[in-house]
This record gives C-alpha cells, sequence and structure tokens, in this order.
C-alpha cells in the first residue's frame, strides 16, 4: 500500500518570465488542484508536512517556482531530493517561448520584466534564459509556448491533470433568460427559442411560468417543438466534449425567449434533464422568471 506521501500529485511550474506560467497554474486550479504562485522553495518541506499531518486533501498540489526568488536556483535542487526519499513525486513543468515572442508579449502587456533594468528589455530576456538553463535541463516536460494561445496552453495542461489520474469536471450552467430584459453577456451559447408557439397569447397560461406543468405541456407537445428538440440536444451532445477538450472548466448555456417567463424556461428545463447526470456537475437557472 502506497504511503500517504506517494498518493499526492505535486506539480512545480517553472520557467521564462512571460512564457506562461500564470495562465498554466490557473487552468491546474480549475481541475481541483491547489495552488501557490511564487512559492518559496525553502517553505516547500514546510508545506509538505502540514498537509500529512493534517490530512489536508485536494486532487493535486502545484506551484510556480522561478527566479523570482533569487535562493530558488541554488537550493531546489537539493530540497526536491530530500522530498523525493520521503516518497514525494513531483514533476518538474518548465515553460519557455522563444525571445520574439517574449518581446512581443512584453511590449502587449506593458508589463514590467522581472530583471528588467529599465533600458534593456532584450538583455533582461536573455540573462532569465541563461541562467535557467540548466534548471530546462533537468525539466520532466518542457512545453514551448510560442505559438500557443491561452486556450491551446489550458488545454495542453489539463492533459498533463489527466496524465495524474485527475478528472476534470466541467461546470455547466444553463440559464433561461428574456432578450427584452438583454442578452447574459456571461454566455458560451445562446439559442433563440422565440420562433416557438408562445403560450403568453393564452389567457389562462399566461400568469403561469415554465415550470407550470400546463405551460410546459402546452410548450412541448407543439410539434414543431419536438423536431426542434431532438435536434438541438444532439447538438449539445456534440458540442459539449468539443468545450471540454478546448480546456473550458465553466460552460454557461443561454435560452431565451421574450420574456424569460415560458418558452426558454421549459426549454431550459428539458436541457437540463438531459445533459445531468452523476458525473457532471449542473446547474439551471431562470435569470427573468419573477421579472416583469
Amino acid at each position: 500500500m502506497p504511503s500517504p506521501s506517494e498518493s499526492l500529485q505535486f506539480i512545480i511550474i517553472t520557467g521564462h518570465a512571460g512564457s506562461g506560467k500564470s495562465t498554466a497554474l490557473a487552468a491546474l486550479e480549475d481541475t481541483g488542484f491547489y495552488c501557490v504562485d511564487n512559492m518559496p522553495m525553502a517553505l516547500l518541506p514546510k508545506f509538505t508536512e502540514l498537509i500529512t499531518s493534517r490530512g489536508l486533501t485536494a486532487k493535486g498540489y502545484a506551484f510556480v517556482m522561478d527566479s523570482r526568488e533569487k535562493n530558488f536556483l541554488n537550493s531546489y535542487q537539493n530540497i526536491i531530493r530530500n522530498l523525493k526519499t520521503q516518497g514525494f513525486a513531483f514533476t518538474l513543468l518548465f515553460l519557455c517561448a522563444d525571445t520574439e515572442t517574449l518581446m512581443q508579449r512584453y511590449s502587449q502587456t506593458r508589463r514590467h520584466h522581472p530583471f528588467h533594468d529599465g533600458t534593456n528589455l532584450l538583455a533582461s530576456i536573455e540573462a532569465d534564459k541563461k541562467q535557467l538553463r540548466h534548471l530546462e535541463n533537468e525539466a520532466d516536460r518542457i512545453i514551448d509556448t510560442s505559438r500557443y494561445t491561452v486556450h491551446d496552453l489550458k488545454s495542453v495542461i489539463q492533459q498533463i491533470a489527466r496524465a495524474h489520474n485527475i478528472d476534470i469536471p466541467m461546470r455547466i450552467h444553463i440559464m433561461s433568460f428574456g432578450f427584452m430584459h438583454g442578452i447574459p453577456h456571461d454566455a458560451d451559447h445562446i439559442m433563440d427559442v422565440r420562433f416557438l408557439k408562445n403560450p403568453y397569447f393564452d389567457p389562462v397560461l399566461r400568469p403561469l411560468t415554465g415550470t407550470a406543468e400546463q405551460v410546459k405541456s402546452f410548450v412541448l407537445q407543439d410539434a414543431q417543438t419536438s423536431r426542434f428538440m431532438a435536434r438541438y440536444l444532439d447538438l449539445l451532445d456534440y458540442l459539449m466534449p468539443l468545450y471540454k477538450k478546448e480546456g473550458k472548466a465553466y460552460l454557461t448555456i443561454a435560452i431565451g425567449c421574450t420574456g424569460g417567463h415560458h418558452r426558454s424556461v421549459v426549454i431550459a428545463q428539458e436541457v437540463y434533464t438531459h445533459i445531468a447526470r452523476p458525473d457532471r456537475e449542473v446547474v439551471v437557472t431562470h435569470r427573468d422568471i419573477n421579472r416583469n
């Protein structure tokens, strides 16, 4: 039986300044890792001791450590070696990028390079690369982010999380809304269902909402709705794995009708019923159901 330390997953993210370490750390945090940016290497033994003694649990632990800490390059080898003898497993992930890309990134963001003396950005980038060369050679994995978008890098990092046997649930939010109250700007996917037969024009159904059985039957029993739902649910079944593969941690599906009281509520509930299952985190909300 493995010791408690052997079952823990540790990833140290390091590399060139501007190579995407913060993006990588955020991607791991989305998978359930406990993450610390700019972690002093000297604190790592105390951190691992705290985890094992207090029984703290997380899917994994990830730290960004780099030459911003003056003693990092001088201390990491001995500290990691000692922790490995105690049964802790570490993956050293090194992110790099070519000089031209790093120059462009710092120019676009107007951030200061950690070693920039205010006069020569190129010299600072080259100095950073030179002092990290030995660390790069010792890395368990090197990722060149020069041609990566933010989404590309997140996808690669989440593949690494999967290799550490970390399951990555995509949190899905299904929302109904009314177009008359504005489009939800946080939506990843919007479906307009105003073409469906409208219960609003039935005086008996108008005061009710899409949660009422009478309204639900009115909307779903229409032949047009049946044809639409068959195609729409097929589309969502096709899209959701692609969203997850793209690296999305959160997916918001917004379904809108005119006021957000009837049709969108019914369809949102049907979508929820279709995609909800034990291995998915799915919630449904009705933004405008009580608005006039």
